[in-house]
């Protein structure tokens, strides 16, 4: 039968980082993930530590979002307070969704060809553009709709935000790509986002990218200001194409 450490820092288990603190805090997040929801007596008696040590740095985890606690009644005395990771924690632990994300595109290029592929990722954003819609208005003044759209990827772990562009309008910053390993597998997730951006803001916005990571950029950042026609939209038309009104359209540059 498998086994499992009572201390931590046993095989298999994350290497703690240095730092009394951090090694402290560390080992509890290992214990719980270990053995589950416990108490902070119980934490104490497998760290050979003091049960108030141990509550100062389950509030501290608290505090980070990264345990939570619930009561639980006993037969005699108080409630336990039974102590438990969050989903969050699972972040400090080995994974192996970019190995996963990887093989999977692979294995959809082999059954479905790059044709097939490019239909996948076309149904994704689709998929991204309604979920985005509902959020964020398609008129109206340009920042309150950026700053719209930045809270929604900001919350996907883009580390989104809206700054000054130097020529006055705006720029939409990604600090970081949680889908890097597989936007550099499927370089059409890029193109995907861009689409996305550009439909979600409506007909009357040019978006353009600016800045990407996998050209080597510290982040990726789009340009983002009103059509010099923006007083009255027209549709969007294909690169090359004229509009409905018979209009040549300004095609959305990717870099």
């Amino acid at each position: 039968m498998p086994t499992t450490p009572d201390k931590p820092g046993a095989r298999g288990a994350p290497t703690p980082p240095a730092g009394t603190e951090t090694r402290t805090r560390r080992a509890i997040v290992e214990l719980l993930k270990w053995h589950g929801p416990q108490d902070a007596q119980a934490l104490a008696a497998r760290l050979d530590v003091s049960a108030m040590a141990v509550r100062q740095h389950l509030y501290a985890l608290a505090e980070e979002k990264l345990v939570t606690s619930q009561e639980e009644p006993r037969p005699m005395g108080r409630p336990a307070k039974l102590w438990q990771l969050t989903a969050a924690a699972n972040e400090l632990f080995p994974n192996a969704h970019a190995d996963l994300t990887l093989s999977l595109i692979g294995a959809m290029r082999v059954a479905f060809g790059e044709s097939g592929l490019a239909r996948l990722v076309a149904i994704r954003t689709r998929s991204q553009i309604e979920a985005y819609r509902s959020h964020v208005p398609r008129r109206g003044p340009l920042r309150p709709r950026l700053l719209a759209l930045a809270r929604l990827r900001a919350e996907e772990g883009y580390m989104a935000e809206v700054q000054e562009a130097p020529d006055g309008a705006l720029l939409l910053a990604e600090n970081h790509c949680p889908i890097c390993v597989a936007a550099a597998a499927c370089t059409r997730l890029c193109a995907g986002e861009l689409e996305v951006f550009q439909e979600v803001l409506g007909p009357d916005v040019l978006v353009e990218r600016t800045d990407h990571i996998l050209a080597g950029a510290r982040r990726c950042a789009y340009h983002v200001s009103l059509r010099s026609d923006a007083t009255s939209p027209t549709p969007v038309a294909s690169p090359g194409r004229p509009a409905r009104d018979g209009t040549a359209r300004r095609p959305v540059r990717r870099r």
